[in-house]
């Protein structure tokens, strides 16, 4: 009779998980510790790195910054956290997970340092349209690839896509080799993020087809022509879709009706105006749609938290004291 192999007692595979778990744990440490001294020159808003898309911020933003229309991104919290609003959607996120933004999102941010006093400190990658479909093209299509309901959402990152930002970062030191290597890294980093569980919203973003693309063709709409009247059975036919599935889709996508977009496009719009003293409060309500200065008002404090020139006032006081 032959002999029969001995199994590994169950508590050695365990042990071998645990020190498996443990090693890469601590790989991501290690690469998260070099990806914050590369960046530790960002500043606290938006700090060029002189490699094509990225970005990366460090420290307390100001509140009024974060309360802005957001690009589609990809962005990596590198060191303490960060809650950001959609509609009636809260997303926390925090030090080693990523933030997929798949359509332009006005959405309300708050910053946060590290328990240890850090400062708060992040990257992220402008995504490109072109630049997916172009990865796309080169890849398999996934059997019975879904499509994603959602514009945005958070994920743990992995060791991965640590190591493409890592290589990213680097270049940082070596500016001539950008031209070269940024476009690689690009890919990689991208890449990266189609086999995890945004996959489907990055590869929605690529496709021409999809129901997120043709709600993004109308969410471009509504940001050029703001000020404009609103009409859902417009909007539906520039998405091809019947009105009701175009509500329910870019409801989906946003977490806001498309009146309810236009109304945080205007109110972002204004409060910008009103801090950059372009107007008075009731001008800027008409320049941005409003006919009612009440009604502006009223909508206004719901969304900021006070009145108008209340809100100005208590920014600008912010500003003075921390320059």
């Amino acid at each position: 009779m032959p002999a029969r192999s001995c199994p590994k007692p169950a508590y050695s595979c365990f042990s071998l998980a645990w020190y498996g778990r443990v090693r890469d744990n601590l790989t991501m440490e290690t690469t998260l510790g070099e990806l914050r001294r590369l960046a530790s020159g960002a500043v606290n808003r938006r700090t060029e790195t002189g490699i094509p898309r990225v970005a990366m911020v460090q420290g307390k933003v100001p509140e009024h910054e974060l309360s802005a229309v957001y690009e589609p991104m990809l962005n990596v919290i590198l060191r303490g956290s960060k809650t950001l609003t959609v509609g009636d959607r809260v997303l926390h996120y925090d030090a080693a997970t990523y933030f997929v933004m798949s359509v332009g999102l006005p959405a309300i941010g708050q910053v946060r340092p590290a328990a240890t006093g850090e400062p708060y400190l992040a990257v992220s990658l402008t995504l490109q349209p072109r630049i997916i479909a172009d990865l796309l093209s080169d890849l398999p299509v996934p059997a019975g690839g879904r499509f994603s309901e959602c514009g945005f959402s958070v994920a743990p990152v992995t060791a991965e896509l640590l190591d493409a930002w890592l290589r990213m970062l680097r270049l940082m030191q070596r500016p001539c080799e950008i031209p070269a290597l940024a476009p690689v890294y690009e890919r990689e980093i991208l890449f990266r993020v189609l086999q995890g569980p945004h996959g489907a919203m990055l590869r929605d973003i690529g496709l021409p087809d999809t129901a997120l693309s043709r709600v993004n063709n109308a969410i471009h709409w509504i940001r050029q022509n703001f000020d404009a009247a609103l009409r859902i059975e417009t909007l539906a036919e520039r998405a091809a879709m019947s009105p009701s599935a175009f509500h329910r889709h870019f409801k989906a996508v946003t977490a806001l009706s498309p009146l309810q977009y236009q109304k945080r496009i205007r109110l972002l719009r204004a409060r910008a105006l009103l801090i950059a003293g372009e107007g008075s409060v009731t001008g800027i309500a008409s320049d941005v749609g409003y006919e009612s200065p009440t009604q502006f008002s009223r909508e206004y404090a719901r969304l900021f938290g006070m009145p108008p020139s209340k809100d100005v006032a208590t920014v600008i006081a912010s500003l003075t004291a921390a320059a």
